[in-house]
């Protein structure tokens, strides 16, 4: 059990508030599991920061909270985790304002940093092609790998969706899928001809020799008849990322949705139907891809360009 978990680091108070808290953002904003585990994380840090100094999250001051964000940056934390930390404390305020707990809240007065966001990397189509090309097909696992590193490339999916795809959410005739994003929003997602080609192939020679006499809805299973888990098939794309010989980035599955949105709009794609693909809810997030595209027409200029 992690030491932020340990029943006896929380104030009793302050445990049902946040569990109530949470349930509220689960109910009311259908926030992910992950989403909501993160807040639940930093919560909990702050709580036990508050008990160790004696009190609990109700008797909380803008500067307690300032001095626990101060200290948790001092120990290396980033400006995106410190910006998390500070949402979570300060939704958490504004329910138990609601609920009448507390007059104000104190984080009325805590400035947000500003955001500092770092252009997303990706693959080029080369690294791409290296990467789809590592699993060793021969094997049922091989095939597996490959199948998923397709469709998470074709698809554009986030890990969560990729490994919680189910047979039914596959549609080989139309040449969809159906992935289930944030929130439960669900979205259907075209993919190309060679990506269903080797889930079918995968499908047909490769799953049910992984699941040997099991069953399991899942599309992607381990031998255990499980569902693959985000952590095991990030594991599994470094591996196939240090086979291909990529080590310009550090490879890990997110790089192929970056790649996914990077390559579709350096081809004609426009943002609007990007967008929708990606399942973001707002278009801000899908904006980011206009700055890499940005940044690789001046690197073409300077590179091609005679007064470059």
């Amino acid at each position: 059990m992690n030491d932020i978990d340990r029943p006896e680091r929380i104030l009793k108070e302050d445990r049902i508030f946040l569990d109530e808290y949470l349930n509220a953002l689960l109910v009311e904003k259908g926030l992910s599991k992950n989403t909501l585990a993160a807040y639940r994380r930093d919560l909990l840090k702050y709580m036990r920061y508050m008990n160790n100094g004696g009190r609990g999250s109700l008797q909380a001051k803008a500067s307690d909270i300032s001095a626990h964000l101060a200290a948790l940056k001092a120990e290396g934390l980033s400006s995106r985790s410190y910006s998390r930390g500070l949402i979570a404390i300060r939704g958490y305020y504004r329910y138990l304002v609601r609920r009448e707990k507390i007059e104000a809240s104190p984080t009325d007065t805590v400035d947000m940093p500003k955001a500092v966001k770092g252009l997303p990397e990706y693959l080029s189509l080369n690294e791409v092609e290296a990467l789809l090309d590592a699993p060793n097909t021969k094997t049922p696992k091989g095939l597996r790998d490959k199948a998923m590193l397709e469709i998470l490339y074709a698809a554009g999916l986030r890990v969560s969706e990729l490994v919680s795809l189910k047979l039914n959410d596959l549609d080989l005739q139309v040449g969809s899928i159906k992935a289930f994003g944030k929130g439960g929003k669900e979205r259907l997602v075209p993919i190309g001809e060679i990506s269903m080609q080797w889930v079918k192939e995968y499908i047909d020679r490769g799953r049910s020799e992984i699941l040997k006499a099991g069953d399991s809805p899942y599309l992607f299973i381990t031998a255990r008849s499980a569902s693959m888990t985000r952590q095991n098939f990030w594991t599994i794309t470094k591996k196939y990322g240090q086979i291909a010989g990529i080590e310009r980035v550090k490879i890990k599955p997110h790089i192929l949705r970056h790649s996914f949105a990077t390559h579709l709009l350096e081809r004609g794609a426009d943002l609007r139907s990007l967008q929708e693909m990606l399942g973001h809810a707002d278009i801000s997030a899908t904006q980011i891809y206009t700055h890499v595209r940005g940044e690789l027409l001046k690197r073409l200029h300077k590179k091609h360009h005679p007064r470059g």
